[in-house]
């Protein structure tokens, strides 16, 4: 078998063009066809990683198996491939400065001065070449983030231009790039791509195939256009045009045939054409839905669009499963009160309290599984939206009066949920919460066992309090069923109220886990139920 190739795909004129969108679908047509693909994302900023970065910041923080904490756009890597990535898959400035000054601290470097060139750029290309090292990918596709001239991307795009130089054809550049669609002019404007290109090639990276995103298709004309000014084949001029969904890329660049280019400059076999039946069978479940269910989705990030991204996509697949369509109706936490409960939450089908961290919002969150809860709605509590729960029947069941998490309110005198032992004397944020995969033993007879269908998963975690066990028993004769337990650590993974149509709350992540081939049974089941009230009702 040939060496691994290594494909680049760097971003110009704008950001949020979908570098990542177009790197997982170029990875979904490869290993369509038959060959071994990952992909990796090297990120610009000087954080360690984005775990203690705000989601107004950077979106959602998505957790890997091996417990990094990641840029979102692995979380569309694994959607689109169905394969777990690590830490491995991204890579962020901060932590190459850090490997860096490590090993000069630790004398390494024998004396020299560091410098970006060689020590950086050589520490950026050493993560690169870690995947494709395990030998096990035919192909390693890697996103750099930011824009092209952006200070913080320099050595990063210097390191393409020194593997291009060292491994020859083995090294292939995509460019996304916009070419934006002037009303008043009626007309598509090439000049942006052209700058673009140009601000590549002066940092000394010629790209190989330029992909332009567009809402109007481009003519022969542009594409022979940007073809000679940008010094690419006619052919490598790739439409991306506006989709209505970001699972109708995959298809739309098998039509634009970036695959092929991809594999013609890369001296790889084409022979096989990629079988997308499945996803094609995806696609039209989710475009022709058969009944229609509406989800409140409580939180306080709900006005951020990637907040709650996996979340999001989970539905997107769980919709599908069910031949139904999702309707997700965000509704900010900070708004709902007693009084208004009944108001904001009137007509959902299901209610899903979010994850997230900190005080704000948090009674809104209580009063709506309150109202999940007494209402006999479906209800599914994630991480935070667990211990809400555990919260919420504390206080108005058992009647623990000021029942809280000590997260909330450290002096609460019924703190049911508290930090964990292993958390109490940790001072730093980052990478310090219980994070990744961990165990969980299901209980025969339940509802997490009708979802899972088996006693023993495994199921990704990010949080750092627990269910307090010093409650536990008050709670189950009271008629919480705490169905799912770590066994190793003793901790409550998952609880239930087997009185209710559908009321299960989390302790783990398992959006992270849902993906297009294999959509989460939780969310899975979640659908169905609240198709089920719909249709009750």
């Amino acid at each position: 078998m040939p060496s691994t190739k290594y494909v680049f795909v760097t971003g110009g004129v704008a950001s949020s063009l979908g570098k990542g969108i177009i790197s997982a679908s170029l990875a979904k047509l490869l290993q369509a066809r038959g060959f071994s693909v990952t992909i990796q994302k090297l990120d610009p900023y000087i954080n360690i990683d984005p775990g203690t970065l705000n989601p107004y910041e950077h979106g959602e923080c998505f957790v890997t198996e091996d417990g990094a904490e990641t840029d979102l756009d692995l979380g569309h890597y694994e959607r689109y491939l169905n394969v777990p990535t690590s830490q491995a898959n991204n890579v962020t400035t901060g932590r190459i400065y850090q490997s860096v000054i490590n090993k000069e601290r630790h004398g390494d470097y024998l004396g020299e001065t560091v410098q970006v060139i060689p020590h950086i750029t050589d520490e950026i290309k050493r993560r690169i070449k870690l995947l494709g090292n395990e030998g096990k990918y035919d192909f390693v596709i890697t996103e750099i983030g930011g824009t092209v001239g952006d200070i913080e991307s320099l050595p990063y795009i210097e390191s393409v231009r020194q593997m291009r130089w060292e491994i020859g054809t083995d090294c292939l550049v995509i460019h996304l790039t916009l070419v934006p669609y002037l009303a008043a002019a009626g007309e598509l404007k090439t000049k942006p791509t052209q700058h673009s290109v140009k601000a590549l090639l002066e940092q000394g990276v010629q790209p190989d195939i330029i992909v332009c995103r567009t809402e109007k298709h481009l003519n022969e004309g542009m594409r022979n256009k940007i073809a000679l000014f940008c010094n690419v084949d006619p052919t490598a001029v790739i439409e991306s045009i506006d989709a209505e969904s970001i699972y109708d890329v995959p298809l739309l660049m098998r039509d634009e045939k970036l695959d092929v280019e991809v594999l013609e400059k890369m001296r790889m076999p084409a022979s096989h054409l990629p079988d997308l039946r499945k996803w094609e069978e995806f696609l039209y479940k989710l475009k022709h839905p058969k009944n229609q269910v509406t989800i409140g989705l409580i939180g306080k990030y709900v006005e951020l669009k990637d907040a709650y991204k996996s979340i999001n996509e989970a539905f997107v697949h769980a919709g599908a499963i069910n031949e139904c369509k999702v309707v997700v109706k965000t509704i900010h936490s900070e708004s709902i009160t007693a009084e208004t409960v009944a108001a904001s939450l009137a007509g959902l089908d299901g209610i899903l309290v979010a994850p997230g961290f900190g005080n704000r919002g948090i009674e809104g969150k209580i009063e709506s599984i309150r109202f999940a809860r007494e209402n006999e709605i479906p209800f599914l509590g994630i991480c935070l939206g667990m211990q809400c729960a555990v919260i919420e029947f504390g206080r108005n069941v058992l009647g623990l009066s000021g029942a809280n998490s000590t997260e909330m309110d450290p002096d609460t005198k019924h703190p049911v949920i508290d930090i964990m032992e292993t958390q109490k004397n940790i001072s730093n944020k980052g990478g310090t919460m219980r994070l990744g995969a961990y165990p969980c033993t299901i209980a025969d007879g339940t509802k997490a066992m009708a979802v899972y269908g088996k006693s023993e998963i495994t199921e990704r975690h990010r949080h750092r309090y627990e269910f307090n066990n010093f409650y536990l028993e008050q709670y189950r004769n009271a008629g919480m069923l705490t169905s799912g337990i770590n066994r190793k650590d003793d901790l409550v993974e998952i609880i239930e109220l087997p009185e209710h149509p559908w009321f299960v709350g989390i302790q783990f992540h398992p959006e992270y886990r849902s993906t297009v081939a294999s959509p989460h049974p939780l969310f899975v089941h979640f659908v169905k139920a609240a198709l089920d009230f719909s249709l009750r009702r």
